[in-house]
């Protein structure tokens, strides 16, 4: 698992044929599942911001800012015509010197509020401004990137088989802790069975005698009547110590092998994976050995 976790439940048993991709075992998802939610959330918040920005102006926004324009525009021509009333007079003692001046400057304010109720009404009807559709479309790309980061981790949370095979070991229950890195007892052990493979360990002492196109023959321990035909599927190309050993005293623990691949048809001989075999290959003699190198 690349995630380490509390099992849930387990999906696949022993013997189980799986496909690749089929659920094996599931880590608890349930905060994970909870953060996805929030970040969803506020996918659905960004695209809300976005549609309110993409629908300005309002209708009712415009209209309401229009009127206003025709309110201020009303009040300019009302001073304007309160202030030519104000200069026609013939008589300088009628009217003082600040009366005119003060409605002149109620001239001046009523225009003041016409062109900032105009702005309003441009503003409006302009809609969105570019720059912030920009930073909201940027924060909805943002939202699905968290989104997306989550629902990761969350399908990192169900472990699924990496290839068609067959489960051979299943070490893991619900309830338990499904710990991350190399077990020394893996948690789910799994194998093609439609073609068996055996690894002989030719010891290097003899592995100038083995040639590619040697026969071999495995034979059943414990029922040498049942054997079948090896098929060479490749040889390792670097010796390496020996790993498996019997216990006797008299065998040498620095022992180097030459390890081959064989394969053989699981209908011609009846065993489990796991199982070892005797296996016989037909070697060379030094004369045909010596007569190959010349």
């Amino acid at each position: 698992t690349p995630v380490a976790g509390l099992v849930t439940s387990v999906a696949a048993a022993v013997g189980a044929h799986v496909k690749q991709g089929d659920l094996l075992f599931q880590i608890d998802p349930r905060a994970r599942r909870a953060e996805l939610e929030v970040e969803r959330a506020a996918v659905g918040a960004a695209k809300a911001r976005i549609a309110r920005l993409e629908a300005l102006p309002r209708v009712e926004d415009l209209r309401n800012a229009q009127a206003k324009l025709v309110e201020a525009s009303s009040s300019l021509a009302e001073t304007k015509r309160q202030l030519a009333m104000a200069e026609s007079v013939a008589d300088p003692k009628a009217l003082s010197k600040d009366a005119l001046s003060k409605r002149r400057s109620d001239v001046e304010v009523a225009d003041a509020r016409v062109a900032a109720a105009q702005a309003t009404v441009d503003w409006y009807a302009a809609g969105a401004w570019k720059p912030e559709l920009d930073v909201a479309r940027a924060e909805l790309a943002q939202a699905e990137a968290r989104a997306a980061a989550v629902e990761t981790e969350l399908a990192r949370l169900e472990v699924r088989a990496p290839l068609d095979a067959t489960v051979l070991q299943v070490n893991l229950r619900a309830g338990e802790y499904a710990t991350t890195g190399v077990l020394a007892r893996p948690l789910f052990v799994l194998g093609r069975t439609d073609v068996l493979h055996v690894r002989v360990d030719v010891d290097e002492n003899d592995a100038w005698r083995w040639k590619p196109d040697s026969k071999a023959r495995a034979f059943l321990r414990g029922n040498r009547g049942m054997s079948a035909e090896l098929r060479l599927v490749r040889a390792e190309p670097y010796v390496i110590p020996k790993r498996s050993l019997t216990g006797d005293s008299t065998e040498r623990v620095d022992t180097r092998v030459l390890q081959v691949l064989y394969a053989f048809d699981p209908s011609a001989l009846r065993v489990y994976v796991g199982q070892q075999l005797d296996v016989y290959v037909e070697a060379q003699s030094l004369s045909e050995a010596l007569r190959g190198s010349q």
